[in-house]
């Protein structure tokens, strides 16, 4: 079903033996704003995307193409990215807050708390990174 994939144009910056890196440009969701040029909130961002390098590809560095991903795997990012480390510094703000009846150093763990879950994050990167598949389809 086409409605499950999320596509975005991108440009081939440079491509390796293993991998395709891919230059896509991130717009604000106020993309559309007649005021977007005043304001300090809107703005695009480059974000460099890599792809599995498959052998049969013929695409050089240049090309224009289409990336393309599973919708269900934005959702899996979306809840690697916000809802999990939401609930991990809400749970230690109420938990170290019920100990301590200190608002500060509650404020503080919760912050910390955050800190084994991100490093656990970066520690088994390879294996999320395998998950999370983009394919390239030519422009």
């Amino acid at each position: 079903m086409k409605t499950d994939i999320i596509k975005h144009e991108g440009l081939i910056k440079n491509i390796t033996t293993k991998s395709i890196f891919v230059s896509i440009v991130a717009q604000s969701a106020c993309h559309s704003c007649d005021a977007k040029g005043f304001c300090s909130v809107s703005g695009n961002k480059e974000r460099i995307i890599e792809v599995k390098n498959n052998p049969a590809n013929e695409h050089k560095t240049g090309d224009h193409v289409i990336l393309t991903m599973q919708k269900k795997m934005g959702t899996k990012a979306v809840l690697w990215g916000y809802f999990i480390p939401f609930f991990i510094m809400l749970a230690s703000l109420i938990i170290t807050f019920g100990i301590t009846d200190n608002e500060g150093f509650s404020g503080l763990s919760a912050i910390f708390a955050l800190a084994p879950y991100y490093f656990g994050l970066y520690f088994f990167r390879d294996r999320l990174s395998s998950s999370f598949e983009f394919n390239i389809e030519s422009n």
